[in-house]
């Protein structure tokens, strides 16, 4: 019996265009999903560029008019992989022309945005997602299973850390993510919403919070040709800066834990430390992205002379998503985060299932980066 076919439109083909293509091309290799992903479309606003980076891809067809795409009744799925400035617009038409709607995070620019591109896709009753893709990690997936399973009991802390450097150089151009017309915020955004996700997804939700947004360098060279990555040529011309370089909060969550999260592009040394430790009464779990394949466990249960972190190498064919792939051991990395990611969103879709992480994960993920610049701007908590 032959499988639907879904067609896929990838509006975007710089660096997160990049990691959802190789997602896209590499899904139905590692997971045997109910339904056939076909990369039918990819676009941008450079010809040359996105011809390129459909052959480079995989992609059918290229296109540079996003309306195009989202107008093309071939298509069944709109992903938007853009500056975030174009993301309400897009999603707003997608959801409008019936298509499903993936969309990288933040979803929009600000609470507002956020907001009418949730109203818009469950107006519309489309399927939707948001790319927070650090939930699929085998060993962040297994710390939700140890505290679903409660094996870490009463939860009392979670300290959350994204740190970066590659902005650190004062004479590093003024990209795009840090001018605020564009990237909607800075670190605060970028970075800020990827622990906050995986607070609410480990923990539940926010009750309230205290925040604090920092710029250190305030003016850089304008931005020339860009590399496709996250950097560009410096020109001589100078700019503003309009974002935060730093982001950090303290939050309490409604299940009565305390929380400290810092995120920070000035953290020389670091360069994609994304870090949480959850203390509970049963015990405790610490993750690093840097070495996102291990876990570790400690069991306040057990004896006192085995106490102590147990480093889990959460590989096994029993850990989530890891089973997919390769013998205990063989680790993962990154790309295939998104590619979990995907594979879950299309079982759902195909099974009638809402995608976890969506649109409604999305605009709360916005609701609390709003809460942070409020209570930056007036010095003060925020009640959510």
């Amino acid at each position: 019996m032959s499988k639907k076919k879904i067609n896929v439109g990838l509006i975007g083909y710089q660096f997160m265009g990049k990691a959802h293509s190789n997602a896209y091309r590499q899904v139905g290799r590692f997971f045997d999903l109910p339904v056939d992903v076909h990369m039918h479309t990819i676009c941008g606003r450079h010809e040359e560029a996105v011809k390129k980076a459909a052959a480079n891809f995989g992609w059918t067809n290229y296109e540079t008019d996003w309306r195009k795409v989202v107008a093309n009744p071939e298509i069944d799925v709109i992903d938007i992989a853009t500056p975030g400035n174009l993301h309400a617009e897009i999603a707003i038409a997608a959801a409008e022309a019936g298509k499903a709607v993936f969309c990288e995070k933040p979803i929009g620019n600000t609470l507002e945005e956020a907001k009418r591109m949730l109203d818009a896709v469950q107006k519309a009753g489309v399927p939707h997602a948001v790319f927070h893709n650090y939930r699929k990690a085998p060993a962040v997936a297994l710390a939700k299973k140890l505290i679903d399973d409660g094996r870490l009991g009463r939860i009392f802390h979670m300290r959350a850390t994204y740190l970066q450097d590659w902005i650190v150089d004062p004479n590093f151009p003024l990209v795009w993510r840090l001018q605020k017309e564009v990237a909607g915020s800075g670190t605060n955004g970028d970075i800020n919403a990827h622990i906050i996700d995986l607070g609410r997804y480990l923990l539940g939700e926010f009750d309230e919070i205290n925040g604090l947004l920092h710029t250190f360098i305030k003016e850089r060279p304008l931005a020339g040709e860009v590399d496709g990555k996250l950097g560009a040529k410096a020109t001589t011309q100078m700019g503003e800066v309009t974002v935060d370089d730093v982001a950090m909060f303290m939050a309490r969550f409604k299940n009565g834990a305390l929380g400290v999260f810092e995120a920070s592009r000035f953290a020389v040394g670091r360069k994609n430390y994304n870090r949480f430790e959850i203390n509970g009464s049963g015990g405790s779990v610490v993750f690093n992205l840097e070495r996102m394949n291990e876990l570790e466990f400690y069991d306040n249960t057990a004896p006192n002379e085995t106490h102590g972190f147990t480093l889990i190498q959460a590989t096994d064919g029993c850990h989530p998503y890891a089973g997919h792939y390769w013998p205990t051991a063989h680790i993962i990395g990154y790309g295939e985060t998104f590619i979990n990611l995907v594979a879950d969103a299309f079982t759902n879709m195909a099974e009638g299932k809402r995608i976890e992480p969506d649109f409604i994960d999305g605009y709360e993920n916005q609701r609390i980066l709003d809460a942070v610049e409020r209570s930056s701007e007036t010095k003060s908590w925020i009640k959510l």
